[in-house]
C-alpha cells in the first residue's frame, strides 16, 4: 500500500552541480557510489547496504546528505511490516559540474578511481594532450558530449559503465591556478 502523497517528479534529464553543499555532498566516496547505485532505478536503504557492502546506518546517513544537497529524493514509499520503506532516486539522469571547482573536482576522481579499481573487468583509461584552436577544442567537446548522450542504454540486465568524460586546456607553466 503507498502513501497518499503525490509521487515526486521523474529525474531531471540534467542537474547542474554548483552549490556548495553539492560539491560537501560529492566529497564522500560512498555518497558517490550511492550515485551510481542509483542510476538505473530507485533503491531502498537496506537494497543499497547490500548492493555497497555497506551497513545499513551509514548509507541512511550519506543518503540524507545527498537529499539535503538536493542530489536525490523519495521516489516512494510503501508500508511494509508496520513500517515504511522509501525508495530513493537520483533527482537527475546525468549531473553535470558548472564551473569546476578543485574540491568537487577532486572528489568526482577520487570516486571515479575507487569505481575503476572495483571493476571486475579492465577499464579502459586514456590520457592525451591535443594542440587545438578554440574551434577544434568546442567542436571536440560538443562530439564527446554528443556521443556520451545519444549512447543508447542495453537491457536492465546488463552491467553498468561508468562514462567520465573531460575535456580541459592546459595551464601554461606559471600561470597561476585560479581562474578569477
Amino acid at each position: 500500500m503507498r502513501d497518499q502523497t503525490p509521487p515526486p517528479p521523474p529525474p531531471q534529464d540534467v542537474l547542474e552541480i554548483g552549490a556548495p553543499e553539492q560539491f560537501a555532498a560529492l566529497a564522500h566516496p560512498l555518497r558517490q557510489r550511492l550515485l551510481f547505485a542509483l542510476g538505473q532505478r530507485p533503491a531502498t536503504i537496506s537494497r543499497l547496504a547490500v548492493q555497497l557492502d555497506a551497513k545499513k546506518g551509514n548509507v541512511a546517513h550519506h543518503l540524507k546528505v545527498l537529499r539535503e544537497a538536493g542530489l536525490v529524493h523519495v521516489a516512494e514509499t510503501r508500508q511494509v511490516r508496520g513500517g515504511t520503506e522509501q525508495y530513493y532516486q537520483r533527482t537527475a539522469r546525468q549531473m553535470v559540474v558548472a564551473e569546476p571547482q578543485a574540491a568537487g573536482t577532486a572528489a568526482m576522481f577520487t570516486a571515479v578511481a575507487q569505481e575503476l579499481d572495483r571493476s571486475p573487468v579492465e577499464p579502459h583509461l586514456t590520457l592525451r594532450h591535443l594542440r587545438l584552436g578554440p574551434a577544434q577544442a568546442r567542436e571536440l567537446g560538443e562530439t564527446l558530449t554528443r556521443l556520451v548522450d545519444e549512447t543508447e542504454e542495453d537491457a536492465e540486465d546488463q552491467p553498468v559503465h561508468g562514462v567520465l568524460v573531460a575535456l580541459y586546456q592546459q595551464a601554461l607553466p606559471g600561470t597561476p591556478a585560479d581562474r578569477t
